[in-house]
């Protein structure tokens, strides 16, 4: 099964709130049953980017599972739902993998390995997410710095039979009848990481909420200013204006999607010639993602 571009879907557009208006004896066509759709789906939509924001809701926890007998070598993730930053829900029913061996043999033949040598690094320390360094782990003295992306795709797996479409005149052609809500991973190569800019999903905005150790006044002033600033009209369906990447997000990756993880891949770095992959086995860094916890976790944190 393929999927559609992710500009096919109509959120992309950021369409306005706009609901068809029936009557009897309106003349109809499928653009009307299409937008009625559109305007479900994108209420739903804004309400989960601004609620929620892009995140991880519950599971897609990434592994890496080792060369064994019957066994290829994965970067697998677990299943979950998460919401992406058009705030449309992406779910994962199954486990999903991307097979790492030839997913590195592809990069270094793809342009002389130019992607790996430019995400190759040494000092991983800085590329790696607080909880993810404490306490330090052993990291590979260089390693390509590869992240791993969760999208939204919607997939035709239904065919009906219809009128043909443009110049031809026939009862027996056919339709996609039905879109099913789909998903696609992506392992990416990130370059030009520096000391400055680390990749990763910006940290909550503390400077925003203010200093958690202050007094329970500046901190509801905070909160107040911070929701009274919140509203933004591009970047979320409905909003006007570009569509734009965050700060996790390079060029080539569809801009709404979700960071999962970032996977450190030991290897062995020469001069003139693409990185050559190590015996060490990668790491896997589940920590920089946005979280999103439900209500209900929150609850039980603070012993309601």
């Amino acid at each position: 099964m393929s999927l559609l571009t992710e500009d096919a879907d109509p959120l992309f557009k950021q369409p306005r709130a706009e609901r068809p208006a029936f009557a009897t004896g309106l003349l109809l066509d499928a653009q009307d049953f299409t937008d009625e759709q559109t305007y479900h789906r994108g209420r739903l939509a804004r309400a989960l980017a601004f609620l929620a924001g892009g995140g991880t809701l519950a599971g897609l926890r990434v592994e890496y599972v080792p060369p064994a007998t019957g066994q290829v070598e994965e970067i697998r993730v677990q299943p979950g739902l998460a919401v992406d930053r058009l705030g449309r829900l992406v779910e994962l029913l199954r486990p999903a993998c991307i097979r790492l061996d030839v997913w590195f043999t592809a990069m270094r033949a793809a342009q002389g390995g130019a992607q790996l040598t430019g995400a190759a690094y040494g000092n991983l320390a800085r590329f790696i997410s607080p909880r993810f360094g404490t306490p330090a782990p052993t990291l590979p003295a260089n390693g390509v710095v590869a992240d791993v992306y969760l999208r939204f795709g919607a997939c035709p797996v239904g065919l009906s039979s219809s009128f043909a479409t443009g110049p031809f005149d026939a009862l027996n052609a056919v339709s996609t009848s039905r879109l099913r809500d789909a998903y696609e991973l992506q392992l990416v190569p990130r370059a030009a990481l520096d000391d400055s800019y680390s990749g990763l999903p910006l940290p909550p905005a503390a400077a925003v909420l203010g200093n958690p150790a202050g007094s329970a006044t500046d901190r509801r002033n905070a909160l107040q200013d911070a929701v009274l600033s919140a509203y933004g009209g591009t970047g979320h369906v409905g909003g006007n204006g570009d569509f734009g990447r965050s700060a996790e997000q390079p060029t080539g990756v569809d801009p709404s999607a979700v960071f999962l993880a970032r996977v450190l891949i030991p290897v062995t770095v020469a001069a003139g010639s693409p990185p050559v992959r190590s015996a060490t086995a990668p790491l896997v860094d589940n920590f920089g993602r946005r979280f999103l916890p439900p209500a209900a976790l929150f609850a039980q944190w603070a012993g309601a």
